[in-house]
């Protein structure tokens, strides 16, 4: 490629320090200067205040992340240098054991930033690829993305289908249509985890259609339910409640707001052969069911959507984190679990477990903290951007 042909963005003196130091983000009051007039999803060559090239990224104008950069090298990536990114990750996953894997054909194939391909989740489902694009240059390169995944995943991948409407939207409201980009959507599709099988709804459910994120918690979950009676908060379609009845629960509630995630769950119980009279689904509001008496549950499971998309709103999401874990906390039987979680970036490790802290002094009871809980490996963090780290969890024993 041309690398003469793209516009120039200068950075003010004294703030490349974070791109040396590899951090893909150019925050829009770190740039000094743009030469030429770049649209939304155009590459941009990124140049420190003297001139030095510092790499090529993707432009998001009147965003507070106004460019991430996807390489640090004087060119401006190629086809064979995206071919070589997604291979590289899919080797990854194989490496793993989430690919190729009769018990699993679920896993997340790229996480963003953690894979150098910041603006892109993609999540594999039994051969159905799930992208989500959360900025403007990424979905320009959907045809390229398309090809690369298929030369890295050959016969494996069946479909791929874009989910990136609602995360474009906020970006100066880009219009675009989730649908099939690739290949043929195969009938009755189901997903593996870890020997549990799940209907992926893609189409209508939240983000990807499944939280893979919490394999690795649902299958410790599943080590502590053997004759239990566990409550799944915030349970979508029902992760860890299969786990949970698989494991020989004595009886799972899913309580969830939304009618349809709980149709999904109902049909997940089914598709791993589970006894229905052991699983019934709660359609409610779940603060509301929180302050009701929770002594009858030998397991709480504490999994609500982020309470904090950014910074500003960190204050009000950790009242929100202490709120529903006291509530929790007071009620619960004596030697109980409470599986605890938290997806907010912007309420990291330290802060989450000081709340949950400060939730267990106010409830006057003894509270013991048994294991911390992380997103998976096919999750990774990258050492130049710790901001990747988001899900974190606490297992708690209440007496």
């Amino acid at each position: 490629m041309n690398n003469t042909n793209y516009c120039t963005v200068t950075i003010k003196p004294k703030r490349q320090e974070s791109i040396l130091r590899r951090h893909p983000w150019v925050f829009s009051g770190a740039i000094k200067s743009i030469d030429g007039k770049p649209s939304a999803g155009d590459w941009v060559c990124v140049r420190a205040n003297k001139g030095a090239l510092l790499g090529w990224g993707h432009y998001s104008p009147g965003t507070s992340i106004a460019i991430r950069l996807l390489t640090f090298a004087e060119d401006i990536p190629n086809d064979d240098w995206w071919k070589a990114k997604i291979i590289e990750a899919v080797n990854v996953r194989r490496q793993l054991g989430l690919l190729e894997n009769k018990e699993n054909n679920t896993c997340r194939l790229i996480h963003a930033e953690g894979d150098g391909l910041p603006g892109l989740i993609a999540d594999f489902y039994s051969g159905v690829l799930v992208i989500q694009c959360h900025t403007p240059g990424m979905h320009k390169e959907i045809k390229l993305l398309c090809a690369a995944f298929s030369a890295a995943l050959g016969d494996a991948l069946f479909a791929v289908y874009d989910k990136s409407s609602k995360s474009l939207a906020k970006h100066g409201g880009i219009i675009s249509e989730d649908g099939l980009v690739w290949g043929k959507l195969p009938e009755n599709h189901h997903a593996m985890e870890h020997g549990h099988k799940f209907k992926i709804d893609w189409e209508k459910g939240q983000k990807t259609g499944f939280f893979i994120d919490q394999r690795e918690n649902r299958n410790l979950l599943a080590h502590y339910s053997k004759g239990k009676k566990v409550l799944n908060v915030f349970s979508y379609t029902g992760g860890f409640s299969v786990y949970a009845m698989k494991a020989g629960a004595t009886e799972v509630h899913s309580l969830d707001s939304s009618a349809r995630a709980l149709e999904i769950c109902d049909e997940n119980v089914l598709l791993n052969d589970l006894p229905t009279e052991g699983h019934k689904c709660l359609q409610e509001d779940a603060i509301a069911f929180l302050k009701e008496d929770l002594s009858e549950y030998d397991i709480i499971v504490l999994d609500p959507p982020a309470f904090a998309k950014r910074a500003t709103a960190r204050h009000a999401a950790v009242q929100g984190y202490k709120r529903i874990n006291l509530r929790a906390i007071e009620s619960m039987k004596p030697g109980s679990l409470l599986f605890t979680f938290s997806c907010s970036q912007a309420v990291d490790e330290k802060l989450f477990t000081n709340t949950i802290i400060a939730a267990a002094i106010q409830s006057n009871r003894t509270v013991r903290i048994l294991h911390r809980l992380h997103q998976p490996a096919d999750h990774p963090v990258s050492a130049f951007h710790p901001e990747g780290s988001y899900l974190k969890g606490l297992v708690l024993r209440v007496d």
